[in-house]
């Protein structure tokens, strides 16, 4: 595929993001970059949240997974669901009751300043590591399709990228995302369906044939109840999908900040379950299409990249299919990419202003605070680019691999931390409660790495957030007060009490 070629749909595609932002970022003030005024319609924001949960990451790593793993993620998506179920019950009547902007000030409601402070801080780390990495995978395909043929430093690739989201979610925030999120999920899913189509007339197949072919391949397993030892074993996948959802939407600035931006707590909930049931199709897709990659492959005697996340790219770029297939992919994987960072970005910006800084708190006028907010988006996306050139300078995809899992586990304590505030009355030792936090995660990185010595091979897999969560929430009980009190805003604990 030709660079220049590239070059133009990427122009043409930032040419319509803009578009959005200024019609979308006229006369915004705060509300609207951090809730959109209360206006977003809900299924909206259902679509574009699809877009949000597939970066780039999941758009060429999912369907190479299916080589490995055929369709067992497919296990973990029905846990997703039940995850959805419980956001929409139990999470968002609370956010919407207290008319949180920030989720995490439930955290000093219900325990106090250092609690809130340290829910903030995990997620503030583990979005600009998420963020950053995301972004590092799709500005190094872009380099290697487009940029080092033209001698274009890779540095400079990443301050480009990090400028243009910069540019089209500086005014209006989270009141644009709603929308570029829409358009750029449309995009994802029509490069994963033109590609299916694509693969299908290349082999001469009709819709049928293609599900017939992948049921009768060796890709098409889905369920693993064989063994408890395999990442791949059903109990594993499923519960670790419910509670994945529950902490990485339900508990993640990012995604909520999108369903508080909805109309009221009615929208918010449908929005949930809408976009919980229209996930289950959009992963069967993505494995479909795996599996049609490998068939394919195999057929026409390609062989298969060491890196199974190479596979995609591989076929889509290099003249194996239709040039549409190519411009679609490029296309469909800066969505991916843009359409997590963009509102991560937002969401870091909301919760550092809100959070760290207090900045509804500050004696400020409107404008001042404004201009404030302004310079944490223009700090937080100087973070990212100088986080993803650190991952390039490293070159040891292992060592980027595992900063990656390692900020994975600092969502436990949020689930320890909730978990405890929900379902249970207990108050806390609030002042201790950050060694709780920093501990569980700790203890988490050795037993993954005893276990499999100490239990026969036993892999630890997801389950390894469930143990975090239950390792923060015993500390918690280690802290907690023997006599009730009433809570750092006066407030009664039982107010944000899930069991109440």
């Amino acid at each position: 595929m030709s660079p220049l070629l590239i070059i133009i749909v990427l122009l043409a595609y930032f040419g319509v993001l803009f578009s959005i932002s200024w019609f979308t970022g006229r006369k915004a003030d705060n509300d609207s970059f951090f809730i959109g005024n209360h206006r977003s319609p809900w299924y909206l924001v259902a679509f574009g949240m699809i877009g949000t949960s597939i970066s780039g990451v999941t758009f060429i790593s999912v369907p190479g997974e299916v080589g490995y793993n055929q369709f067992a993620y497919m296990q973990m998506v029905i846990g997703f669901f039940l995850g959805y179920l419980f956001i929409a019950q139990v999470l968002l009547p609370i956010y919407y009751k207290f008319n949180m902007t920030s989720i995490y000030t439930y955290l000093e409601n219900r325990f106090g300043r250092t609690s809130y402070k340290t829910g903030s801080a995990f997620f503030l780390l583990s979005r600009v590591i998420g963020c950053s990495f995301r972004l590092f995978l799709m500005t190094s395909v872009l380099q290697l399709a487009v940029f080092d043929a033209w001698g274009v430093p890779f540095e400079l690739t990443v301050v480009v990228i990090i400028i243009l989201i910069l540019l089209y979610t500086f005014k209006g925030g989270i009141r644009t995302i709603v929308f570029t999120d829409t358009l750029q999920t449309l995009f994802m899913i029509t490069a994963l369906v033109i590609t299916i189509i694509a693969i299908k007339n290349s082999l001469g197949l009709s819709l049928g044939g293609v599900v017939s072919e992948i049921r009768n391949s060796e890709y098409a397993r889905m369920w693993f109840f064989d063994n408890p030892t395999e990442k791949t074993f059903f109990w594993k996948q499923f519960l670790s999908g419910i509670f994945i959802t529950i902490v990485m939407t339900g508990l993640d600035q990012d995604m909520m900040q999108k369903n508080l931006s909805c109309r009221n707590l009615k929208d918010a909930q449908k929005n949930m379950y809408w976009y919980g049931f229209a996930f289950i199709p959009i992963n069967l897709l993505f494995m479909s299409l795996g599996a049609m990659l490998y068939i394919f492959a195999a057929r026409n005697g390609i062989q298969v990249p060491a890196q199974s996340d190479n596979l995609y790219p591989m076929l889509a770029t290099q003249g194996y299919l239709p040039t549409a297939v190519a411009v679609l992919f490029v296309v469909g994987l800066v969505a991916a990419a843009y359409s997590s960072a963009d509102s991560a970005l937002t969401a870091l910006t909301t919760a550092f202003s809100i959070d760290i800084l207090e900045i509804e708190k500050k004696d400020l006028t409107d404008s001042e605070k404004i201009r404030l907010r302004k310079r944490v988006h223009i700090g937080i996306a100087i973070v990212v680019a100088l986080i993803i050139i650190i991952f390039n300078r490293l070159n040891d995809r292992s060592v980027i691999s595992a900063i990656y899992t390692i900020a994975g586990y600092t969502y436990g304590p949020l689930l320890g931390l909730y978990a405890f505030g929900l379902f249970t009355k207990k108050e806390i030792a609030d002042r201790h409660v950050w060694i709780v936090c920093i501990a569980s995660p700790i203890i988490c990185v050795i037993i993954n790495y005893l276990t499999p010595i100490l239990l026969g091979g036993y892999k630890m897999g997801y389950e390894l957030l469930i143990i975090n969560g239950l390792l923060t929430f015993a500390g918690l009980w280690l802290l907690r007060k023997k006599s009730p009190a009433t809570q750092p805003n006066g407030g009664n604990a039982r107010q944000y009490n899930a069991t109440n």
